[in-house]
């Protein structure tokens, strides 16, 4: 499902994207056998929410760089306030549903912390990929 043509780090950025999923599922699959049905739900609403999380960031920064781009030689160079607004209100969406989701579901905010891990689980994975992955294509 590789891009043709497409830049490496837009590679990377997808293949980060659908590991976190992975991972996430996978968490939440473990420590709801191990564990609890309610600790696995909460893997998995910090997995999603560290999904949501990496897109509004991989938006923010494209808007940001298409901003800094495109106003290379001025001096006012200005950056959209929706760059402003996604690199700042995805940590209130993080916030704010984790607060309902404890309130309301009784989900242990701990479980909802390691499953906001699984965003460094799936960077370290796809790392990973690309060192012995890119190791065997040049032998």
């Amino acid at each position: 499902m590789e891009m043709i043509g497409a830049p490496q780090y837009e590679l990377t950025e997808r293949r980060i994207g659908r590991l976190t999923l992975i991972v996430g599922v996978a968490a939440f699959a473990g420590t709801s056998f191990l564990y609890s049905f309610r600790i696995g739900a909460g893997v998995l609403i910090g997995a999603l929410l560290a999904w949501v999380n990496f897109r509004w960031l991989e938006r923010a920064m494209d808007a940001v760089t298409r901003a800094s781009t495109a106003q290379t030689n001025s001096p006012d160079a200005r950056v959209p306030i929706s760059g402003y607004f996604g690199l700042f209100a995805r940590y209130a969406l993080i916030a704010v549903v984790v607060y309902v989701t404890f309130s309301f579901f009784r989900i242990p905010v701990l479980s909802m912390v390691v499953g906001l891990c699984a965003l460094g689980a799936a960077a370290i994975l796809a790392t990973l990929m690309e060192v012995f992955g890119s190791r065997s294509d040049s032998r």
